[in-house]
């Protein structure tokens, strides 16, 4: 039986054949993906997906590399998958990472109409979603969306507590 924090609820998932089912298949792909990640920049991945299940846009952290403050893999993904949808609204697709986005990207999310957020690790010292600052929930926020965290979220959390512990040995 797996469990999930929806909404910082618990639920029970009986099947991983129902839709919980696909946040983990893309959520495993993040996991991969930023473990090649992880020996470059810090291994924080996002992927959106549209209406039909198909990934419009993919971005990994890319601040140090760039030496760009804007190089969240939240705001690299909405970029390419802004590009490929011809629009700027999202309210039909959803976004997956392992790491709550920050109150930067949860802004962005925001403006962009993101119709759902989901994510593997809380993040108590960044997040926007709920970890420190639940930006979603805020009067000032025009968009509302559907967020899940906690998808996978002991083997997003171990992820980075690896890399972290890794970057402060050397």
């Amino acid at each position: 039986m797996k469990y999930f924090l929806e909404n910082r609820n618990r639920i029970c998932v009986q099947n991983e054949e129902n839709a919980k089912s696909e946040y983990i298949k893309w959520m495993r792909f993040i996991l991969r993906r930023s473990k090649v990640i992880g020996k470059i920049e810090i291994p924080i991945s996002a992927v959106i997906i549209d209406e039909k299940g198909r990934c419009i846009g993919r971005g990994s952290n890319k601040r140090n590399s760039n030496n760009d403050p804007l190089g969240h893999a939240e705001i690299i993904a909405l970029k390419q998958a802004s590009l490929l949808k011809n629009d700027w609204r999202f309210n039909e697709c959803q976004i997956i990472t392992n790491l709550e986005p920050c109150t930067m990207c949860t802004s962005v999310l925001i403006q962009a109409r993101m119709g759902r957020v989901i994510y593997g690790a809380y993040d108590a010292k960044r997040g926007g979603l709920g970890g420190s600052i639940d930006l979603s929930k805020h009067k000032s926020s025009h968009h509302k969306m559907e967020v899940i965290g906690g998808v996978l979220e002991d083997e997003c959390k171990e992820n980075l507590q690896v890399w972290f512990k890794k970057l402060r040995s050397q």
